[in-house]
């Protein structure tokens, strides 16, 4: 018999998640959420049941996924605690929560906790999950991992099992490679605005010269993808740069970069002196 996995959260996740597994021929019961239209838009959407309560779809599956927000997840498991689930895997899909941080406890009541985590930015409800058989998943849990990692990987997922020791620092590289990055980009594209550029010219300007540079370090690694004047070893320019950028963010974000990057181009220039760049931007 397939297991069947239920979903407590109607969220972008949990939707994309849902739909990604009915895609994939998995059997998936429905959707709680606390707003009932959004759980009846997944369920439509999923083609699967719209419940009444948390407690109706933890009864319906074997699987049960809290894809509500981080700080929601204990007080959700919490409220299933009364109920047998004995045999049952609960999951959440927090990058920095481990499952035994989520669920304390789940070993005495029959249950097995797992943290599913999409390296992926899912950022549409509808649309997403069309993108998730690329993506990049990573597990751990409370119990044997490889029920998930062998259905995921039937999907075309790639799977990655960590310790949950090693959530927060999982999260915090993620974070650095994706989110950090749109801080990056959004003070280039306020900074070519002042120069004179539209906000749709500044994206269109820049969009070559990063889409080149991320795919160039990716394929070959940050060593031989960097370029520009810390890897020159420029320190004029680097200089000339920060006198513009003044005693603000944009400035502090710039040193803060340059200084990683100094250690990056001494790995790709051994016998380049890079002891001046120091000193401007220490």
């Amino acid at each position: 018999m397939q297991m069947k996995i239920g979903f407590i959260g109607a969220g972008k996740v949990g939707v994309s998640l849902g739909k990604f597994f009915r895609e994939g021929g998995l059997t998936v019961t429905g959707y709680y959420n606390r707003h009932r239209e959004a759980a009846l838009e997944a369920a439509e959407f999923t083609g699967s049941a719209c419940f009444d309560s948390a407690e109706a779809v933890a009864e319906a599956s074997d699987a049960i996924f809290l894809t509500v927000p981080d700080k929601a997840i204990g007080e959700v498991f919490a409220s299933l605690r009364g109920l047998d689930l004995r045999g049952k895997k609960i999951c959440h899909c927090s990058g920095a929560l481990s499952a035994g941080e989520a669920f304390p406890g789940i070993e005495a009541l029959g249950a097995t906790g797992y943290s599913i985590h999409p390296l992926f930015p899912v950022s549409d409800k509808w649309a997403s999950y069309k993108e998730l058989g690329s993506a990049f998943f990573c597990i751990e849990g409370t119990g044997p991992l490889d029920f998930w990692k062998k259905t995921l990987e039937s999907l075309g997922p790639r799977v990655q099992e960590i310790s949950g020791d090693a959530k927060v620092k999982y999260h915090a590289a993620c974070v650095l490679s994706s989110n950090l990055v749109c801080a990056l980009v959004d003070t280039g594209l306020n900074i070519l605005q002042d120069c004179g550029f539209t906000e749709a010219g500044a994206r269109e300007a820049l969009a070559p010269l990063a889409l080149s540079n991320m795919k160039h370090l990716l394929e070959d690694g940050p060593v031989q993808a960097l370029t520009g004047p810390v890897e020159r070893g420029d320190s004029e320019t680097v200089r000339k740069h920060l006198s513009v950028l003044g005693d603000g963010p944009e400035a502090a974000l710039y040193r803060s970069a340059s200084e990683v990057l100094v250690s990056i181009a001494e790995r790709k220039n051994p016998d380049r002196d890079y002891d001046g760049l120091r000193r401007i931007l220490g």
